[in-house]
């Protein structure tokens, strides 16, 4: 076995744990460290997958993420950007690629980077084998340290791909186990016969949806419990009896034999809910500001939605105007900071108390509408 094979072997188990999102960070440190030698502790990120804005920050010893960091990946994104990484074809790269050498030109090196003796970036994506993001994790090196180079970032894109699958399941154990959501995720514990001996209260209507309950758990559940005991994939997706499809999502826990189960809404329509219901969207701008907010140009999203560029602009322009916004990093910008900013100052603050991380924008803030002016002024 290659060392390569043994890093993403103990990543793996890490992944595989069906542990909280903190202590998923804290066991993969120092296999990140040794395989991927760099200065200070790992910045790990969980991100929204519907808009891809952050809504989780973990690193020893920076407590609190500066909000002007996190709000200038949507307003102004800088060289080796976390979400153009996320969004990249590769999922990794770094500072001295994205600049072609001169990191300095970058505005994160001089505010981010050597106030901290640090002068190298590499950053990583979480995004599970059907390219759903999950997170991101920031590495750096000191000055005088060799660069990252084509084998760490080989290393990293493939530590992302394991390291997705327990961010994944760590960020919506959070929300099931501790929600404060009003359709949250629905956690079921089996025993090793696959009997349920314990579940959050959202579990028994998830498993009505699928056509069981706690006594008679649905096959898709028992299912996906067996698979996470033997090391395959354990995500399995389900139509419910109201036509709804349905992630059911398992790992393994401790004492051994024990499976935790989480189920939750595979189509999530949370922000863009939020965001019709603020500014009375239409469905179809709906759809266009779920595009616009995931990054997609124009004509990615009228190929997506099967309209014309045209219209794709039109829609953007009403959305604008509804939201009072400027351009499209303002709108997301505004997103950020009402819906997930409180999101991400919740979750640091809850890592502090050593309660779970959870996951999707928070809905301790609304979203602010627009003041009657801006209403009338709307074509």
């Amino acid at each position: 076995m290659s060392s390569t094979q043994r890093v993403l072997g103990r990543l793996q188990d890490a992944a595989r744990a069906g542990c909280d999102l903190v202590t998923l960070w804290r066991t993969v440190t120092p296999v990140l460290q040794q395989a991927l030698p760099h200065a200070h502790s790992p910045c790990f990120f969980t991100v929204d997958p519907e808009s891809i804005i952050v809504t989780s920050h973990f690193q020893e010893g920076l407590p609190e993420i500066p909000t002007e960091w996190l709000a200038r990946e949507y307003t102004a994104p800088d060289h080796n950007a976390m979400t153009a990484v996320i969004r990249s074809r590769s999922g990794v790269g770094t500072l001295h690629d994205a600049t072609g050498g001169r990191p300095e030109i970058a505005r994160k090196f001089h505010e981010e980077m050597q106030p901290f003796g640090c002068e190298q970036e590499l950053i990583f994506a979480l995004r599970t084998p059907d390219g759903t993001p999950w997170g991101a994790v920031g590495l750096y090196r000191e000055a005088g340290q060799p660069l990252f180079d084509e084998h760490d970032t080989a290393l990293a894109a493939a530590a992302g791909r394991v390291l997705a699958e327990g961010a994944r399941f760590a960020a919506c154990h959070g929300q099931a186990s501790d929600p404060d959501l009003d359709d949250p995720p629905g956690l079921v514990v089996l025993s090793r016969d696959y009997a349920a001996v314990s579940a959050t209260p959202a579990a028994a209507g998830w498993l009505a949806e699928l056509g069981g309950d706690l006594g008679r758990l649905p096959a898709v559940v028992v299912a996906a419990a067996g698979a996470a005991r033997t090391g395959r994939e354990p995500l399995a997706r389900a139509r419910g009896t109201s036509g709804r499809w349905v992630d059911v999502h398992a790992a393994p826990m401790q004492p051994p034999g024990r499976v935790a189960v989480v189920l939750q809404d595979a189509n999530p329509l949370r922000l863009a809910e939020l965001l019709m219901a603020a500014y009375g969207l239409t469905r179809r701008e709906r759809d266009v500001v779920r595009e616009v907010i995931a990054g997609r140009s124009t004509n990615q999203i009228a190929r997506r939605l099967g309209i014309t560029p045209g219209t794709v602009q039109q829609h953007t322009s009403r959305i604008l105007a509804r939201t009072g916004t400027g351009s499209r990093g303002e709108l997301v910008s505004l997103v950020f900071r009402s819906r997930y900013l409180a999101r991400v100052r919740d979750n640091e603050r809850r890592t502090e108390q050593g309660l779970p991380v959870r996951d999707g924008p928070s809905p301790l803030a609304p979203i602010p509408g627009p003041r009657p002016a801006e209403q009338t002024a709307v074509p």
